[in-house]
């Protein structure tokens, strides 16, 4: 039986209890090198959905794009995407930032930055008083537990902001690249992160079902509202040679207290292209009610190198629909990656490599409007 994951997951302990030998090679950045990399086959997902015409994706697609499907709204109602407003100098710099996490109130902004740090990439945060106010200036999470000399990436937050999800190329582990979880007591301290533990060591129990001697990471924490389960998001680079990469979940079993084996997203949706493809699809971000999935793919039809996308289902037992492209509002002839929503589902940040930029890629924001009464209300504060 699986159940809503405990509010701790794992017993404090080091992160020499929490590695296992493993390589510790720095890997690939965010998006496989800027997302630059091209599907293996261009077009060969060969979509079978039918072209709706009166689908608004802000522009016409460019030519040669592929039909997309629409999905179901899942009962809930947004305006579209306003266009991206870059974080400024404050928190972008003139090197690498990437992989952005938001935190429930919209208070810290956790990201990746490849200079100033103490590894090829370390996890960085920045914060403010108040929604409406400036980011402040980032500050290294440090060497002590989360930040090594190899490379960390794709930070996630859990719901309560005491855990935080992120990769590791320099913690051990048992491949490349495997996911990890931190523990804070205060949630108001952004550098109040512990020791680091492996996923599939959480409570001591060697569950072998996230991390593999390949490479997972952009881990997205799921507690699903209506089976009360706890599942895990992520994508795992599937053939190390070419780097293709799929969407993977794993469910957390509480009686055992461990994660069960992984799993790659299938798509049951006779009329479209399976959700994951020969092209790469990596970085989900999940609504708070599991109803809309954003994720990052070179698959056909898109803008560019790399695009955002999003998935629909109408509950969270029904299968995703197939992916529909953000649009030019938000997607360039460049590259967009790694989407996180917020918690309120009307932020969405990412990073890009769009002209006007600071640095090689930048991290950028956009907004939406809610056109329905949907209450945006917390009970679990």
């Amino acid at each position: 039986m699986k159940r809503r994951v405990p509010l701790s997951v794992f017993h404090a302990q080091s992160a020499a209890d929490g590695e296992v030998g493993g390589n510790s090679q720095a890997g690939p950045p965010e998006g496989g090198r800027l997302g630059k990399q091209f599907c293996r086959i261009a077009g060969a997902a060969g979509y079978t959905c039918l072209l709706l015409v009166a689908l608004a994706l802000t522009s016409v697609p460019p030519a040669g794009a592929q039909p997309v499907c629409v999905p179901p709204s899942g009962g809930q109602q947004f305006s579209d995407w306003s266009a991206p407003i870059n974080l400024g100098p404050v928190v972008n710099s003139a090197g690498t930032d990437q992989g952005p996490a938001i935190s429930k109130d919209e208070l810290e902004l956790y990201f990746v930055r490849e200079v100033g740090g103490v590894g090829l990439g370390d996890l960085w945060v920045s914060t403010r008083e108040h929604k409406k106010d400036p980011w402040g200036d980032p500050q290294n999470l440090g060497d002590k537990f989360i930040n090594t000399s190899a490379r960390e990436s794709t930070p996630a937050l859990s719901r309560d902001g005491l855990r935080l999800y992120f990769s590791s190329a320099g913690h051990g582990g048992f491949g490349g690249f495997d996911i990890w979880v931190s523990e804070r007591t205060d949630r108001r301290d952004p550098l109040g992160w512990k020791a680091p533990v492996n996923l599939n060591l959480v409570n001591g129990v060697n569950g072998d079902g996230v991390n593999t001697a390949g490479a997972e990471l952009g881990p997205a924490p799921f507690e699903d509202p209506s089976t009360q389960t706890f599942i895990l998001y992520f994508y795992r680079i599937v053939d190390p040679k070419s780097g293709d990469r799929d969407l993977f979940t794993s469910t957390f079993d509480d009686e055992i207290g461990a994660f069960g084996t992984a799993v790659p997203i299938t798509e049951l949706n006779t009329t479209c292209t399976e959700l994951n493809t020969t092209c790469n699809e990596e970085q989900p971000s999940l609504r708070r009610d599991g109803l809309e999935m954003f994720l990052a793919s070179n698959r056909p039809g898109g803008f560019g190198g790399s695009d955002i996308w999003v998935s629909t289902r109408a509950t969270t037992s029904d299968p995703w629909s197939c992916p529909v492209n953000l649009g030019s509002s938000i997607n360039t002839a460049g590259t967009e990656q790694r989407p996180a929503l917020s918690f309120d589902g009307r932020s969405l940040y990412f990073f890009s490599d769009r002209p006007g930029g600071f640095g090689a890629t930048d991290l950028y924001v956009s907004t939406r409007t809610r056109l329905d009464d949907f209450d945006d209300g917390d009970d679990d504060d």
